[in-house]
């Protein structure tokens, strides 16, 4: 365990920041849970996302804190992480998350902050101070993730095909359009599960750091896990619009059954990479589903070039934010003791 050395109000500066940046997360990530269900008319934007904000907040019911375990305590040696470190991955991470959303480029929060850890800890100590398993886990489902969204997606859209193939087109809209209801929900529930717990674990990390928390506790504060929960949840509340229209229509466009498919097959990965504890993105997941579903239909109704941008994205979201993350972190050292 650290000692008490960092001046307390370094500390409850850096909580500060790092619960803006799970803010952010919501109000960037909010394309990911709503942009199906306002993109079908199921929902009008407003109520769509009190309806994910709700979902995100209540996640702290349902999920053990592993995803949080993960990034506190799995990613990097002991003894390691600094403040100076954590500023410097919060500030890579806050910065893509921005540039990102100023182009209406749907990446990930969540390997964006990955990768500000990262960034920071190299600058720092080197690539031998990471703990290998934790972020090759992590970087396996960079790539795990969006083909299980795809894969899950694609085999539900063709399921209900089968199982509607004799009921009418309207009908089948109508059903869709209430069940979506239900997808959306869980797949609010998964992101809120998954993502809030990404900023409880880096501040976790900074509070075993600077000696505010044990190393030896099974669980951060309740203060901090209620902080990043509702903060999430009022990012979603102020959405990026941006991003809704890109995931919403020009991927491909949706009816309600395809919102459903999609939705419900990124829900099961976000539920499954919860229960392993992995931090995955949901931007990728849901990117993926989306792709699936408009792939059953045919090839053409899915716009390669513009996923292709994307893909782009995700490949330059961990390097670009460990660079920056490196570089505040050496700007951190002169700026706080």
């Amino acid at each position: 365990m650290g000692t008490v050395q960092t001046s307390f109000w370094v500390v409850a500066m850096l909580v500060a920041l790092a619960v803006a940046f799970d803010f952010m997360n919501g109000f960037h990530d909010a394309a990911n849970s709503i942009a199906t269900v306002v993109s079908t008319g199921v929902l009008k934007p407003q109520q769509a996302i009190a309806f994910a904000a709700f979902f995100n907040v209540l996640a702290i019911f349902i999920f053990q804190l592993k995803v949080a375990a993960t990034v506190g305590k799995g990613i990097v040696m002991p003894g390691v992480v600094d403040h100076h470190v954590v500023f410097g991955a919060l500030i890579g991470a806050i910065f893509w998350n921005i540039v990102t959303w100023w182009y209406g480029i749907p990446s990930s929060s969540s390997h964006a902050l990955i990768g500000g850890i990262v960034g920071a800890v190299i600058a720092k100590a080197g690539a031998g101070a990471l703990i290998a398993a934790g972020v090759w886990k992590t970087v396996l489902f960079i790539f795990l993730s969006p083909l299980l969204g795809f894969l899950l997606g694609s085999l539900l859209m063709v399921a209900v095909a089968h199982l509607f193939r004799r009921a009418s087109p309207l009908r089948v809209d109508n059903w869709f359009r209430r069940l979506q209801l239900i997808s959306a929900g869980l797949y609010s529930l998964g992101h809120g599960g998954n993502d809030a717990q990404k900023t409880i674990g880096i501040i976790w990390m900074l509070l075993i750091a600077t000696g505010y928390s044990s190393a030896a506790d099974t669980m951060p504060p309740i203060w901090a896990i209620w902080c990043c929960y509702v903060a999430i949840g009022l990012g979603t509340m102020f959405g990026g619009w941006r991003i809704v229209k890109t995931m919403g229509q020009k991927i491909t466009k949706l009816k309600p059954v395809g919102g459903f498919c999609a939705e419900t097959g990124g829900a099961i990965t976000l539920f499954l990479a919860t229960a392993l504890g992995v931090p995955v993105s949901t931007t990728h997941t849901i990117t993926g589903a989306i792709v699936g579903v408009g792939s059953v239909r045919r090839a053409s109704a899915v716009r390669w070039g513009l996923a292709g941008n994307i893909v782009w994205a995700w490949i330059f979201t961990i390097p670009a934010s460990a660079f920056v993350a490196g570089v505040f972190y050496w700007i951190g050292l002169r700026l706080f003791v």
